[in-house]
């Protein structure tokens, strides 16, 4: 008798992953209060406030490694968060899109990643180009090679024609010339105002006809991306990007000699992680926060290579112990 496929859940070593799910669905929902209130300092204090106060509670002892930049909510890279108990290295955006907040607009989100010490590169904070496919492309760009030759090897690999191929990328005036690269090659492309880990996610989950995302952006985000890319089967590919000769000497500082490497995602986010993300507003990937008369819905997405599973989550959240509200089913 044939033994069945392996599982290696909840049985194996026990695993935290829904715990950090706390922490993204409490950024999210104080976040959303602000929608389209036009003070993305705001939204991001409040979503960067709600998850520290929710990571300082877990049996953790977590050192932030890519995370705020400001000192909202003290989730700066070096800080240590948590109660105390496993160590554990963090990469976090309490707010993945704060100028969509601050517009009303679609795609924000809250996102942690998890690994194990000593695991996330601690990068400076400069730019890197990065390019972002699904499990099919895997294996098939290459972040040297032209644009168009990367989109027309993608296009093979989903057996489409290159007009087919749907690329997201930022809307920066830093892309003008990488658009019109993609415009020249027949590819289509969806531009976005915020959110790049989004968009990376999204081109690695079937069902957003999102195929490849690719631009310029920042460290976090390539850290976070490679994460959330190891969960799906994907691949991300970054290169820094300084634009000056005290980068390249920042670059230098944190040993980083040759600049010119070609990052993969096994690199920045290497071993066993999870990730948790909430949505804030709607988006291709996630829906966002609706509040209701007593409660709130959350949608999130929570992955760990350990676990080997990847989950879409609709959370319920009561904002009183005696309620007279119902819980709805998900789409009433």
């Amino acid at each position: 008798m044939s033994e069945g496929p392996a599982y290696s859940g909840d049985q194996d070593l026990p695993c935290q992953c829904q715990a950090y799910l706390r922490a993204t669905e409490r950024a999210a929902l104080v976040s959303a209060r602000w929608l389209g209130r036009a003070d993305e300092d705001a939204a991001e204090e409040a979503a960067a406030t709600g998850m520290r106060a929710t990571l300082d509670v877990l049996p953790i002892s977590g050192r932030i490694v890519q995370g705020s930049m400001d000192d909202s909510g003290g989730l700066t890279p070096g800080a240590i968060v948590g109660a105390g108990g496993k160590e554990v290295d963090l990469a976090l955006d309490p707010l993945e899109g704060r100028g969509v907040v601050a517009r009303g607009g679609n795609g924000a989100m809250s996102m942690i990643a998890v690994g194990d010490p000593g695991r996330f590169k601690t990068l400076p904070d400069i730019y890197m180009r990065k390019m972002a496919v699904g499990p099919r492309a895997r294996g098939s760009i290459d972040l040297r090679r032209p644009v168009e030759a990367n989109i027309e090897a993608i296009a093979e690999a989903f057996g489409r024609r290159v007009n087919d191929v749907t690329t997201i990328v930022l809307d920066r005036p830093r892309h003008h010339d990488l658009i019109e690269e993609i415009r020249n090659s027949g590819a289509r492309i969806k531009l976005i105002q915020d959110g790049d880990v989004t968009a990376s996610i999204s081109a690695a989950i079937r069902g957003t006809n999102d195929h490849l995302a690719i631009g310029i952006g920042g460290t976090r985000q390539a850290v976070l991306s490679a994460a959330a890319l190891r969960c799906l089967g994907g691949e991300l590919q970054a290169q820094f990007w300084p634009t000056s000769r005290r980068e390249i000497d920042e670059l230098r500082e944190a040993g980083i000699e040759d600049y010119e490497r070609v990052f993969r995602t096994e690199d920045l986010a290497p071993g066993e992680v999870i990730v948790a993300a909430t949505g804030v507003s709607n988006g291709d990937l996630l829906r966002g926060v609706r509040f209701l008369a007593d409660s709130a819905r959350t949608h999130s997405l929570v992955m760990c290579t350990r676990c080997n599973w990847v989950r879409f989550i609709d959370g319920i959240h009561f904002f009183a112990r005696e309620r007279r509200e119902e819980v709805r089913l998900l789409g009433y």
